[in-house]
């Protein structure tokens, strides 16, 4: 079954540390931030991500969307809000995929557990967000090591063997 991850963008700006003083200095960077962030949870992980930032007090401002290396990132129009919208993908999507709505707004945690998606606190996506990129260098670097060690465990004349082939000399 496919995974979506749906974030509610500002909420978790205002939520993290990091990105909560970031935002003083730049809503832009603030943003960008969270979107390297997920866009890094994506590649160790693969579950679909779909980011949603309020547009809703832009006057004329009609919805965006844009795709960054398998993070989505939508911008909502004048008059929608992002739980708005994530209400509505919630129910578009809950029925064939597992959606995990990440957000630390009570209420729409309720309201999209009602609609069969999962919540995650924005300290709770922090967390295993840092728990997975950990866990990925971890295996990066124990395969790093194990690709050094068998170099060491291989015979003389294999290891010059597959030194030619990797130089085209053979």
């Amino acid at each position: 079954m496919v995974e979506y991850l749906v974030v509610d963008g500002y909420n978790i700006i205002n939520s993290w540390p990091e990105l909560h003083r970031l935002k003083e200095e730049s809503f832009e960077h603030a943003r960008i931030k969270l979107i390297e962030t997920l866009i890094n949870y994506h590649g160790c992980t693969n579950i679909m991500i779909v980011v949603v930032f309020d547009a809703h007090q832009v006057k004329g401002g009609i919805e965006r969307r844009e795709s960054y290396h398998g993070v989505e990132v939508v911008y909502t129009r004048e008059g929608e809000t992002a739980d708005m919208f994530i209400e509505k993908i919630v129910g578009s999507l809950s029925r064939n995929a597992k959606v995990f709505v990440a957000t630390s707004d009570w209420i729409e945690q309720s309201l999209i557990l009602q609609r069969g998606a999962f919540r995650l606190t924005s300290r709770e996506l922090l967390q295993e967000i840092k728990n997975t990129l950990s866990q990925t260098m971890n295996q990066l670097e124990y395969t790093k090591k194990d690709i050094t060690r068998l170099n060491h465990h291989l015979p003389e004349n294999i290891r010059k063997t597959l030194e030619k082939w990797r130089r085209g000399q053979y």
